[in-house]
């Protein structure tokens, strides 16, 4: 049974959604549940769900990380051996070997830095990723990175190509993954210095390398894998959002305050446009995966409510069942003696 520690601290309304989300994937998945925070916030919330039968227990962890904790103070509080904060107790059950997975809706950024600190990364892997999945019209597409790494090096960017690829094939099922490089045009030799200089490593890998793609190709669903560093990642990933969250709003908007022929319309069209809701919904995914760290973490939005966290402990106890980390240990060693 996979062992999945939620940091019950972590999303915004900590934590009433995070302690329902978590007794849902318990009961649904028949995972076994660590919740980590403070135990006088979370018992009275654990108390009112009906957890008969199930394998759910508290870890006392009275201190968290906030949006506030940034620079030094960050750094300081994510790597003390005896740090107090949610976090890093939860990723110690995983260092430890008392826990599989560690899911949380808390700060990205504290996440990552707690999690280099006490976890290390895979050998091989200079950078962690966090990669999202992104809905395309032909099913879905990892995209890696969108925020840890704004700046990064044609290395990097080639070993979050290996990452994506095992993770889109142990995981997300694809096989032999179709991996692109994200670009402003799809001819080789378009580009920044980064996607060029990035180029001769994929190409010269045992990847399934499509070449260049933009973002029209990563949404058409030309790939099942897009690399990119973290500012343009995060870039696609905001705008991506908003367009999603636009467009269902006008529609919305103009339902409502239509004709009576529009209003009908839009009773007949609801159930298809609930349908496209729930694709683009970022809570259907739940959380993204921290790949190249030497462990399994996964960071879901701050605003997530139950249905969220339980999706993400679905995909965290998914990605325990597939053994995806020794996946992507074989793999990184593999081009790490193809590269001596």
């Amino acid at each position: 049974m996979a062992r999945i520690v939620v940091d019950a601290m972590g999303s915004d309304n900590y934590p009433v959604p995070d302690v329902e989300g978590a007794v849902l994937a318990a009961r649904e998945f028949g995972a076994e549940i660590v919740l980590v925070g403070d135990e006088a916030l979370i018992k009275p919330v654990l108390d009112s769900q009906n957890t008969d039968g199930l394998k759910i227990r508290i870890v006392h962890a009275p201190e968290m990380l906030t949006m506030e904790d940034k620079g030094e103070n960050l750094v300081l509080k994510a790597r003390a051996k005896d740090a107090k904060n949610s976090m890093a107790v939860g990723i110690d059950l995983v260092k430890n070997g008392e826990a599989d997975a560690f899911v949380s809706a808390g700060n990205t950024g504290a996440g990552m830095v707690t999690a280099l600190f006490r976890l290390g990364r895979i050998r091989g892997v200079d950078r962690p990723a966090l990669a999202p999945i992104f809905p395309t019209a032909t099913g879905t597409c990892v995209v890696l990175d969108i925020g840890a790494n704004p700046d990064c090096k044609p290395e990097n960017l080639y070993q979050f190509g290996i990452l994506g690829s095992i993770y889109a094939e142990k995981v997300r099922g694809v096989k032999n993954p179709k991996v692109g490089l994200v670009s402003n045009g799809e001819e080789e030799g378009k580009g920044n210095e980064l996607v060029k200089a990035a180029t001769p490593l994929f190409k010269a890998s045992k990847l399934n390398y499509f070449g260049n793609v933009e973002g029209k190709e990563v949404i058409g669903g030309k790939v099942d894998v897009a690399v990119t560093d973290g500012f343009t990642g995060n870039v696609m990933l905001k705008s991506s959002e908003a367009v999603a969250k636009l467009i269902t709003d006008k529609i919305r908007e103009i339902i409502k305050n239509g004709s009576i022929i529009t209003k009908v319309g839009g009773l007949l069209v609801k159930p298809a446009l609930g349908e496209i809701k729930k694709l683009l919904d970022p809570s259907e995914q739940g959380a993204a995966p921290m790949l190249g760290v030497n462990g399994l973490v996964f960071i879901g939005h701050g605003r997530s409510d139950a249905i969220a966290i339980k999706n993400a402990v679905r995909v965290a106890k998914h990605a325990v069942d597939v053994n995806v980390l020794d996946a992507m240990k074989s793999a990184i060693e593999a081009s790490l003696r193809s590269a001596e």
